[in-house]
C-alpha cells in the first residue's frame, strides 16, 4: 500500500529553486511532487513547519568518522551506523564512510562492511571511499609512510570486486601509484576515481583525467599546486570541466581568500563541492584519538599529529555551508547545491540524492533563517529533531 505524506513549509529548496508556500509530497519515501500548500488534500497527512525552510539533505562523500570512532578503528556495520548517526545531526543525510590508508586486512574489513551496511540499507550510508593506500609518498600529508605503496594487478581487481559488492565505491589515487590502464580499468569496473595525495605535475593528471578519472580529493591540500610555469593537480582540477573537486572549508585547510578565487576560476560543468574530511571527534568530547599507531590531537578547531601535520578537519557539513555563505560570500543557494547537489552529481548519484525532484529520495532537512538544524528527514521518516 503506497504510503502519501506531506510536509509543508514557507519555502522548499529543491537543490535549483525556491518554492514558496509550498509542500513536498512524498510517496513510500520519494519525493513525488512540490505543490502550493493549499493544494493539498484535505484528508492528507501533513507536518507543518512555520518558520524557516526545506533543503536537500547534504552529502558528504569524506567522512573518515564521527561520534568517537574512526572507521579505521573498528571496520563493521555498527561503527558505520555510529558514524552515520553523528552526521546526520548536522544535516548529512548520504556519506561515504572513508578508509584512511592501513592494511590490507583492514582495508578487506571495510569492503565487507560497506558491502553489508548497503545491504541492510543502513541510514545515511551511501556506500565507501578508500582514501589510499596508493598515493605519493611526497604528498601523503597524515598518511602512514609505511603503508603507502603502489598499485598491483591484484589491487585493481579487489577494488573493482569491492564496486560490485557495495554500488557506489569511490578511490582516492595519486598518478605517482596508478598507471593509465589501471585507471582506465577501474573506471570500466564501476569504481568512481578520485585523485589526491599527489605531487604530480599537469600532464600527468591530465593523462588520468582523459582516462576517466571523476574528481579530485580536498583541492589545494596535498597535491601540487597552481604554479605560473606548471599548473600542477589544483590547475588541471580547475582548468577540466570534467572534474568535481571536494574542499574543506573549515577556514583552516584553505584561506576563505583562496576558496573564492577557486569557485571564480572553476571550470564547468564540473564543480567544486563540500566535503568535511570530519575524523572521530565530530559529535563527541574527544581531545586525542589514535590514527594508525599516532595520536592526533584536537585544539582551536585543528587535528594535528605530534609534528603539526593537519590529519583530517573537525568541522561538520552545516557548519561549512554557514563559512561559505558569511565569511566566504557565496550565496545561499549556491552553498546549499555544493554541500548537496554537486557531491550527489559528483559521485553520479544526483538522480536520487542531493536534490528534492519527482523521484529523488525524501532526505530533507528543515533549517531556520539562521541556519540552524531543526529536523532531518531520510527516506521521507523523521529521524532526528534539535531539541
Amino acid at each position: 500500500m503506497t504510503r502519501r505524506t506531506a510536509i509543508a513549509a514557507p519555502r522548499v529548496f529543491d537543490g535549483q529553486d525556491w518554492h514558496p508556500d509550498s509542500a513536498l509530497v512524498v510517496n513510500d519515501g520519494k519525493v513525488a511532487e512540490i505543490v502550493c500548500a493549499s493544494d493539498l488534500p484535505a484528508d492528507m497527512s501533513v507536518t507543518k513547519v512555520d518558520a524557516g525552510f526545506l533543503v536537500p539533505g547534504f552529502v558528504d562523500l569524506q567522512v573518515n568518522g564521527g561520534g568517537g570512532v574512526l572507521l579505521n578503528d573498528a571496520p563493521s556495520v555498527e561503527t558505520i551506523k555510529r558514524i552515520c548517526r553523528a552526521h546526520v545531526r548536522h544535516g548529512t543525510t548520504a556519506l561515504l564512510p572513508t578508509l584512511i590508508t592501513d592494511t590490507p586486512e583492514i582495508t578487506r574489513k571495510a569492503v565487507t562492511a560497506a558491502a553489508a551496511a548497503m545491504r541492510e540499507s543502513v541510514p545515511g550510508c551511501l556506500g565507501l571511499h578508500l582514501e589510499g593506500p596508493h598515493l605519493s609518498e611526497a604528498r601523503r600529508g597524515a598518511h602512514d609512510a609505511q603503508l603507502v605503496r603502489p598499485a598491483s594487478e591484484v589491487d585493481i581487481d579487489a577494488m573493482i570486486a569491492a564496486a560490485a559488492d557495495i554500488g557506489n565505491l569511490l578511490v582516492t589515487v595519486a598518478p605517482e601509484a596508478v598507471s593509465v590502464e589501471q585507471v582506465s580499468r577501474l573506471v570500466a569496473g564501476g569504481v568512481r576515481v578520485s585523485l589526491g595525495h599527489s605531487a604530480a605535475d599537469f600532464a600527468g593528471v591530465t593523462a588520468l583525467i582523459d582516462a576517466g578519472v571523476h574528481m579530485v580529493t580536498h583541492l589545494f591540500n596535498a597535491m601540487s599546486p597552481l604554479g605560473h610555469r606548471e599548473p600542477g593537480m589544483v590547475g588541471a582540477a580547475l582548468e577540466n570541466g570534467g572534474v568535481y573537486a571536494g574542499l574543506i572549508v573549515d577556514g583552516i585547510h584553505v584561506d576563505p581568500a583562496t576558496i573564492a578565487i577557486a569557485l571564480r576560476a572553476k571550470r564547468g560543468p564540473g564543480r567544486i563541492f563540500l566535503a568535511t574530511d570530519a575524523m572521530a571527534t565530530l559529535g563527541s568530547e574527544l581531545t586525542t584519538f589514535m590514527l594508525n599507531g599516532r595520536e592526533v590531537r584536537r585544539a582551536d578547531g585543528r587535528l594535528t599529529l605530534e609534528d603539526g601535520t593537519l590529519a583530517g578537519a573537525d568541522i561538520d557539513m552545516l557548519s561549512s555551508v554557514r563559512l561559505l555563505r558569511d565569511v566566504v560570500g557565496v550565496s545561499l543557494d549556491e552553498a546549499l547545491r555544493m554541500a548537496a547537489l554537486y557531491p550527489a552529481e559528483a559521485m553520479g548519484v544526483a538522480e536520487t540524492h542531493g536534490c528534492l525532484k519527482p523521484g529523488s529520495r525524501a532526505d530533507l532537512l528543515h533549517l531556520s533563517d539562521a541556519l540552524d538544524l531543526r529536523e532531518v528527514w531520510i527516506g521521507g521518516e523523521m529521524v532526528h529533531r534539535s531539541p
